[in-house]
């Protein structure tokens, strides 16, 4: 199988099934964390549980496949922190007008 083939979301989503990381953000101050992350069924069952706890989701595929190449534990990058920030923002959003 070569690289290339992978260069598509979709069907890389196809071949390898779902996708799903954890952030957790926790002190002002202190950057997000890598706190969970899997493809296929150990994702199915992240986002499972996201559902089941009420947690937001967000889809962003190249967020995504950032946060699949760090370490668990990892702060999240400078250069990550603008794409966090606005979604930070829109689930906090969220939370007030529901």
């Amino acid at each position: 199988m070569t690289a290339y083939q992978y260069y598509n979301e979709k069907r890389r989503q196809q071949i390898n099934g779902v996708s799903a990381a954890v952030i957790r953000y926790e002190d002002e101050g202190a950057a997000p964390k890598v706190v969970a992350q899997g493809r296929g069924q150990v994702a199915q069952q992240i986002m499972d549980m996201a559902k089941k706890h009420d947690v937001h989701l967000q889809e962003d595929a190249s967020l995504l496949s950032s946060l699949l190449d760090m370490d668990l534990g990892d702060n999240i990058p400078p250069q990550l922190y603008s794409v966090i920030a606005e979604i930070l923002l829109l689930i906090e959003e969220m939370e007030r007008n529901y």
